[in-house]
């Protein structure tokens, strides 16, 4: 209301009962400003009507945790033979809460370093960080803090999860500080994020891992994250919007080349895992069965990242039902593979 009152025109209506009214004392003149700005201070909180807790919490993007129910993979396909049950599902969950929160500390870390760049990004500038309602060392302390929470919980489980999330906060620390601005190496690093949830659930377990589940998990990050990259260009194209450095030494056909080529050795190195898993299950067919609705799920993934959509991997997996259904189908075949 500050700003529209300060813009009025001499001749609107509503002055001329101000120039009605005696001349202003040179104290009444100091006083002014000092009543707009006491007028105006009640705008700021709408720009922070998060608050510093809602701005921290958002900042540690609990939507995308979804990215951690990677860590249940291993427990799931080792489920059936374990001898105590009740202790593996409990070291997936300390395995998914200590992931959480030490992923949660890298999202902290991240935008507080990208805080400038992101206020000139179309989207990114209303962060919490980026919009000013989170202090940067204030973000700084809070990664702290979730990365520490995040060890504690992980010894619950097994000290090799601790050294797994040391290892992960390592890389994307590595990654924030300047190798996300290399070409192809911040494909890598971001798809090991992927694989070292997947690792996260096995030790936390001590799960064995096959190494075609190894090899589509790593596959399968490299794909989602090249779609990701893939879709940033589009937006780049259609905008103009300011990018990673990274990106300015990529071109959408090589980035299309990445997405296809780790979908089609994803695509196979699962049709290959299912025929294993076949053979290992008293030849079960519904391992083989369970091949339909994966393919189509990653084909369905494709139209996405084709049409530059898969910015947010962990938005279309909410948002999209056809593909959660495909996903739940392929849940309930690999399920029966195991059981029936």
């Amino acid at each position: 209301m500050s700003e529209t009152t300060d813009e009025r025109t001499p001749d609107s209506g509503e002055s001329e009962p101000v120039a009605a009214k005696p001349a202003e004392t040179a104290a009444d003149a100091s006083a002014a400003p000092a009543v707009a700005e006491a007028v105006a201070e009640p705008a700021a909180p709408k720009k922070g009507s998060l608050g510093l807790l809602g701005g921290v919490i958002k900042t540690a993007r609990p939507r995308q945790w979804v990215k951690n129910v990677l860590v249940f993979a291993a427990p799931f396909f080792a489920f059936s033979k374990a001898t105590n049950r009740t202790e593996l599902v409990i070291d997936a969950l300390i395995a998914f809460v200590a992931f959480s929160l030490t992923a949660s500390s890298v999202y902290l870390i991240n935008d507080a370093i990208d805080v400038e760049a992101d206020r000139a990004h179309p989207t990114k500038r209303n962060r919490p960080i980026a919009a000013g309602i989170v202090p940067v060392p204030v973000a700084y302390g809070a990664a702290v803090v979730f990365f520490l929470a995040g060890l504690a919980v992980s010894f619950a489980a097994s000290w090799q999860l601790a050294v797994v999330l040391a290892v992960y906060e390592a890389v994307q620390l590595a990654y924030c500080l300047g190798l996300k601005h290399q070409p192809v190496v911040d494909l890598a690093i971001v798809g090991s994020g992927f694989l070292m949830r997947s690792v996260a659930g096995g030790v936390a377990g001590g799960i064995a891992m096959s190494q075609w589940f190894l090899l589509v998990t790593a596959f399968g990050s490299l794909f989602m994250v090249s779609g990701k990259r893939y879709a940033e260009i589009m937006l780049f194209e259609r905008t103009g919007a300011k990018i990673r450095s990274s990106l300015k030494k990529y071109s959408a056909s090589y980035l299309r080349f990445v997405w296809a080529t780790s979908a089609a050795i994803l695509i196979m190195s699962y049709c290959l895992w299912a025929f294993e898993i076949r053979q290992v299950e008293h030849d079960s067919v519904w391992a083989v069965v369970s091949m339909v609705p994966f393919v189509v799920a990653v084909l369905r993934y494709a139209v996405d990242v084709d049409g530059g959509k898969a910015g947010e991997p962990e938005e279309i997996a909410l948002n999209d039902r056809v593909l959660q259904v495909l996903g739940a189908s392929w849940v309930v075949t690999l399920f029966l593979s195991f059981y029936l």
